[in-house]
């Protein structure tokens, strides 16, 4: 893919083998996965996997999870973007969400809100795309008001293996 999506602050691009150190200092955290089954990464190659079944999607449905990184010094921040859902989630199948992680020392600071606005506009100018879906644990407080300062709305709970989440959804209205 040749996409570059940019922001004041943020260069959004593919996700690259390169990215695999910085990528598993960020997943390999417990804190950023306590909301995401508590299940860090343990070795590199489960990262390179996750490179290689990003870069897979892009391919097979032409948009992915993008590398976010810092315009001022190229840093890899995390990663945010648009997913083309074809197993099931929440009983649904064949829709995008929306979805971003980042490296704990970049939490709070407007760069997950920043980055998924960046990936709304591009979803429903370019992509024109009818609705994005997301999915946030009900106790993540940060995610959910992420999801609802870009403009999702919460439709439903659901409880996935006793875990309960919190689903959104936005239209395009153009």
């Amino acid at each position: 893919m040749n996409l570059i999506l940019e922001t004041d602050r943020l260069i959004l691009r593919e996700l690259k083998q390169s990215d695999a150190e910085a990528f598993f200092a960020m997943d390999s955290n417990p804190k950023v996965h306590e909301y995401l089954w508590n299940k860090p990464v343990q070795t590199i190659e489960e990262t390179i996997e996750v490179i290689e079944f990003v870069r897979k999607q892009y391919l097979e449905n032409g948009i992915g999870r993008f590398a976010i990184t810092s315009k001022e010094t190229n840093e890899f921040i995390g990663w945010a973007g648009l997913k083309y859902n074809t197993e099931p989630v929440n009983n649904k199948t064949n829709f995008y969400d929306i979805g971003y992680r980042l490296d704990e020392k970049f939490w709070g600071k407007g760069i997950a809100t920043e980055a998924s606005f960046a990936w709304l506009k591009y979803a429903f100018e370019t992509m024109n795309i009818k609705t994005i879906e997301a999915a946030a644990h009900s106790e993540n407080t940060a995610s959910n008001k992420i999801l609802q300062k870009i403009g999702m709305q919460m439709t439903e709970t659901y409880l996935e293996d006793s875990v309960s989440w919190n689903w959104y959804s936005l239209e395009n209205s153009k």
